[in-house]
């Protein structure tokens, strides 16, 4: 079979008085009409729809099926591709179809999800959501992914098994406690003393994959700066959180999950509720808040301030998170170290 040349879907972008009117309507027109391609991830199969086009197709969960993928969203001229997060499964079709040039959208399930029932389509099956994926991305405005950074997913991959490990450890030494055969003490603090040694290795690693990459090693340096934050929090946030620095602090709470939302209705007052973001980063950004107001006079001061207006012990603590995100994301923004007045003003 002869191969055909997938075209990249963005082109050099020129400035907007050298274009008339009737180019850039056209130029919208046409993203508007071209196809969006929504594709449902298995562990063996990928199921493809387009919109707003009805067609439908198959293809297998492999290098040859991405090509084959790749070959017919270029012959139809497809705009934008989404997909779900699939535990995985993704990674392989996501990549290639970036590499061909592709805008290629990672898709939130539970929003994907809403977005069906809100279009009345309450039946789910494989094809029936690549159907509903392909409207999402023609419709909802996201994000396209990144292009690919290796090292950056190296660190993820090393972050998600550092926590993997400090998850077992932790659920073993609340088992010790239970255990009144002397052989299954002795195993388990066997067992505990490995996982620390693989924590301390993945440390490490962790550690050289930072310092190998200039972007990542300036990154952390800056990160560390800022009292409170340790090599793991730096990590985390280099690796989970690439957006931190680029966008704004209500936005980059909004991605972590930090800020409160309301729940009124009428003459009703709700309590107000953090809600979604990412778990991995906000897990960490709590004990790092947790130091930061024990060892970093400004939020010991913020703190101070939050509990003498009566404030609950978590509500200070989100506050807490929410400063320090939002001034580490001020310090990487204008690329300096942590130093009072950032400190003072995150704009």
């Amino acid at each position: 079979m002869s191969q055909v040349l997938c075209q990249p879907v963005f082109q050099a972008r020129t400035v907007a008085r050298n274009r008339t009117p009737n180019q850039q309507g056209r130029d919208k027109r046409m993203a508007q009409t071209s196809p969006h391609v929504g594709i449902d991830v298995s562990k063996a199969r990928l199921d493809v729809a387009l919109y707003p086009e009805s067609d439908r197709f198959c293809v297998d969960n492999t290098p040859e099926g991405w090509a084959e993928l790749a070959r017919r969203c270029g012959q139809i001229g497809a705009v934008r591709l989404g997909m779900e997060a699939s535990g995985g499964y993704e990674h392989g079709v996501m990549h290639a179809l970036q590499e061909r040039g592709f805008s290629v959208h990672l898709l939130n399930a539970k929003r994907v999800r809403d977005f069906a029932k809100a279009l009345g389509r309450l039946a789910k099956n494989d094809r029936i959501d690549a159907a509903v994926i392909a409207q999402f991305v023609a419709q909802i405005r996201t994000r396209p992914l990144p292009p690919r950074d290796h090292d950056r997913e190296r660190l993820v991959a090393t972050l998600r098994a550092r926590r993997q490990f400090t998850e077992q450890l932790v659920a073993l030494r609340h088992q010790a406690n239970g255990r009144a055969d002397p052989l299954l003490a002795r195993l388990g603090k066997t067992i505990a003393a490995s996982l620390q040694a693989a924590i301390r290795a993945i440390d490490a690693r962790m550690a050289e994959i930072v310092r190998a990459n200039p972007v990542m090693a300036r990154r952390h340096q800056v990160l560390r700066s800022a009292p409170g934050v340790g090599p793991v929090l730096a990590c985390t946030l280099i690796a989970e959180l690439p957006e931190l620095g680029t966008i704004s602090r209500k936005r980059i709470g909004a991605l972590v999950g930090v800020v409160p939302y309301d729940f009124d209705s009428g003459s009703m007052k709700g309590r107000r509720c953090i809600w979604g973001g990412r778990n991995a980063v906000r897990d960490v950004l709590y004990m790092a808040a947790l130091v930061a107001c024990r060892h970093n006079t400004r939020m010991r001061e913020a703190r101070a301030n939050l509990d003498a207006r009566g404030k609950p012990p978590k509500v200070a603590l989100v506050a807490i998170m929410r400063k320090l995100l939002t001034t580490l994301n001020a310090m990487l923004r204008d690329g300096t170290p942590w130093n009072q007045p950032t400190a003072a003003n995150p704009a």
